[in-house]
């Protein structure tokens, strides 16, 4: 039986349920699935029955590798790593728990629902297969007992209804576009808009459909799509199989390659595609127009293709052939044209699937073309809770010049929003605070003004609002800074808050005398009395409630040794081709670690410089001599290696050679400095701030009209970078050694 999969607007997909329900009653089902301890689970689940620590067992299931793309058992993930070989080998806890749960591992763990499967039946469904209803759950429909595969063998169809969040965000985006233009229907858009192609070509394409991968950035520049049908062809191309074309269809779509149509007959049929097979129904139409098949005979082909049975193969084979030859085809070219269209059958790709989520890819580059705004508001808040994907949206906003109202209780909303020309963000996304508590605060605020003080926020506000994690999160990302700018004295205050927050809702609700009185937009005791958060710290705070940094960035405090290292900023380095090698200062804001298909370890850092965020891979050796400092939060000098995969320097690829800590170099003993001067006057100067004695080797050339020296220093001073930092700002130059 076929597959039926559709995709729904995230919000509207219970009204397809309860459409199903009424219409089909007894006749449809969710489909059950079998949830097994795979490798991670079993180590989490035997580690909390054996009674070991919580943090003791993340450590060790952290070791094993998270890849859905190629899973691979407990064995085969402690022959891959050392670390867990040794803690085996060391620790009899750890030699216990790994032995339990590979004799556990693959076993049934839990019941759940399929995420989005139903089956339909043509009788009730209970004369086809068992059913099971969990009281537990509030879903309208019972599920089978058999999985998805069984029910199937069962002769019941299976239907996949999705919820698509693109189709949530476009849809909101149009909500709020109507507030200013009521008449803008996204159905109308010109899908041949020469701006959209434009932004599609610069590969500017966070937040898009399908296309917004840096693999699809890439392609995209060197595509330069001008047509609908090129993103069509793009989303079919971009997979593991047909990749190895896009080059191809580019050179020919750019006119440096002749297209190859196979046979006269076929230009038709791969002119769309300059020559590239891309589409199954290509494949289906070169058998009925050379050979003569009929449309079902055509599928038939189509199928025994991509299924690669052999025997179905050279049955079909000489079919095709056979009709080629009636049709005035010499045998020969047919059975060269079915080779050349066999290895694309393999991996063809669906038009019709391929289409329509081209036409959602244009139509959320025609939002974000026209009403970036509207468009990154929607999404933002559609990824209310992925701090990670809230991260790149900002830096989009950024890069877009698109004015941010950082955390404000006085100004933004629980969502994020876009009003006035400004982009307001959003409360609720900021970590532990709660959607549903931080509407009820801006409720208030919008009903009865904004709040004038602590005090005021606290004599305001109801208790079940506000509880310790909430009053953190909003402290650490600056949400009270236009109240009181000293985030420390207000944090460690939170429990005091606490406790007078609660005191004010019984007193009103006892209707005495309120504990502020008639002052309650005045500061006193409330606030603990103490210096505020150091830079790096209050950063490193705001990164904890925020997923990243939103009021300055950790690397401003290192601006003043970049040159003495010659930093570049990571687009600047990517995008000149004459610079293969560079120091690029970056912080990291998340490490995923992997492994190779070999077992080798590597990780994925995402990583953040003051202009960009970006993605690197550190492979073995360079991971495991800097595992200890690959923290979130921490900042790096990297020394980037930059190759190309062809001689045409088409992708580049950027290896990280070097890892150095920023922090360990800015404390790190200054060795040696040299001191360009003007004159002999500068030496008055120098000397001011060059104590008698040290470990500094100071070297010092002179250049004027009547001299040219060069000398160092007798005996070595004691110099540091705030010094040096001095004689800069007073125009002397000096070098780092």
């Amino acid at each position: 039986m076929p597959d039926f999969d559709i995709d729904f607007c995230e919000e509207k997909r219970d009204l397809v349920f309860e459409y199903l329900t009424e219409k089909y009653k007894d006749s449809v089902a969710h489909i059950i699935t079998f949830g097994k301890l795979k490798a991670r689970m079993v180590i989490r689940d035997v580690g909390r029955v054996l009674g070991l620590s919580y943090g003791f067992v993340d450590t060790i299931s952290k070791m094993i590798p998270f890849d859905p793309s190629r899973p691979q058992n407990l064995t085969e993930c402690i022959a891959g790593e050392p670390r867990l070989q040794k803690l085996i080998k060391d620790d009899p806890r750890v030699k216990k728990l790994t032995e339990l749960s590979l004799k556990l591992e693959g076993l049934n763990r839990n019941v759940a629902t399929h995420a989005a499967g139903v089956v339909i039946a043509d009788r009730k469904l209970q004369e086809v297969v068992p059913l099971y209803k969990d009281a537990s759950t509030d879903l309208l429909l019972p599920s089978t007992q058999f999985d998805m595969y069984s029910a199937e063998d069962a002769g019941l169809i299976k239907f996949d209804f999705l919820g698509l969040k693109t189709l949530t965000v476009i849809n909101n985006t149009q909500k709020l576009i109507n507030k200013k233009e009521k008449d803008f229907n996204i159905e109308n858009i010109n899908y041949e808009d020469k701006k959209v192609f434009e932004m599609l070509s610069s590969g500017n394409t966070v937040g898009l459909f399908q296309i917004e991968s840096s693999g699809m950035r890439e392609a995209l520049t060197h595509m330069k799509p001008n047509h609908i049908e090129d993103i069509i062809a793009l989303v079919a191309l971009y997979r593991p199989g047909p990749m190895s074309n896009i080059p191809t269809y580019n050179d020919c779509k750019h006119g440096k390659q002749e297209p190859d149509y196979l046979h006269p007959l076929l230009e038709d049929i791969l002119k769309p595609t300059y020559g590239v097979i891309i589409y199954q129904e290509q494949v289906m139409q070169i058998a009925q127009k050379l050979s003569g098949f009929t449309a079902g005979q055509a599928d038939i082909l189509r199928r025994a293709m991509g299924k690669k049975k052999r025997s179905e193969l050279e049955k079909q084979k000489q079919n095709f052939i056979t009709g080629a030859v009636r049709n005035g085809i010499s045998r020969d070219v047919a059975a060269g044209i079915f080779l050349k269209i066999e290895p694309f059958a393999e991996y063809g790709f669906n038009k019709s699937h391929a289409a329509a989520y081209a036409i959602i890819s244009y139509q959320t580059a025609y939002l974000k073309t026209y009403y970036p705004k509207e468009f990154i508001a929607a999404s933002m808040t559609m990824d209310i809770s992925n701090q990670n994907k809230l991260s790149e949206f900002y830096e989009e906003l950024k890069r877009l010049n698109i004015e941010i109202v950082r955390p404000d209780i006085n100004q933004c909303f629980a969502d994020f929003r876009t009003e006035n020309g400004k982009f307001y963000y959003a409360l609720g996304a900021i970590k532990a605070v709660g959607f549903e508590a931080v509407s009820n605060i801006v409720q208030e605020r919008m009903s009865k003004g904004p709040f004038k003080s602590i005090k005021d926020f606290l004599n305001r506000l109801n208790p079940k609002d506000i509880n310790k994690l909430q009053l953190e999160g909003l402290v650490k990302a600056g949400a009270f800074d236009n109240l009181n700018t000293n985030r420390q004295s207000l944090f460690n205050s939170i429990p005091n808050f606490i406790t007078k927050s609660k005191n004010i809702f019984e007193n009103k609700s006892a209707n005495q005398i309120d504990l502020f009185g008639e002052n309650a937009d005045e500061e006193d005791d409330i606030t603990t009395n103490i210096d505020d958060w150091k830079f790096e710290e209050r950063l490193s705070k705001e990164f904890e409630a925020v997923g990243f940094f939103i009021s300055d960035h950790p690397l401003n405090q290192f601006k003043d040794i970049f040159d003495d290292y010659n930093i570049y900023d990571y687009q600047k380095f990517k995008s000149q081709d004459d610079l293969k090698e560079s120091n690029v200062a970056a912080t990291l804001l998340k490490m995923q670690e992997r492994k190779t298909a070999k077992g080798n370890p590597y990780a994925v850092l995402k990583l953040t410089d003051l202009s960009s965020v970006f993605e690197l891979f550190v492979f073995s050796d360079t991971l495991e001599l800097n595992r200890e400092i690959l923290k979130e939060g921490n900042s790096f000098i990297l020394t980037l290696f930059k190759s190309s995969s062809d001689s045409e320097n088409r992708f580049k690829r950027f290896n990280v050679q070097k890892i150095v800590s920023l922090k360990d170099l800015l404390n790190r003993p200054i060795q040696e400095v040299t001191f360009n001067l003007k004159s002999t006057k500068e030496l008055d100067e120098i000397s001011k701030y060059l104590p008698k004695q040290g470990n500094t080797l100071i070297k010092i050339n002179i250049s004027d009209n009547k001299n040219d020296l060069k000398f160092h220093l007798k005996k070595k001073r004691n110099i540091d970078r705030k010094t040096i930092n001095i004689l800069r700002n007073k125009e002397i130059s000096a070098l780092i050694g």
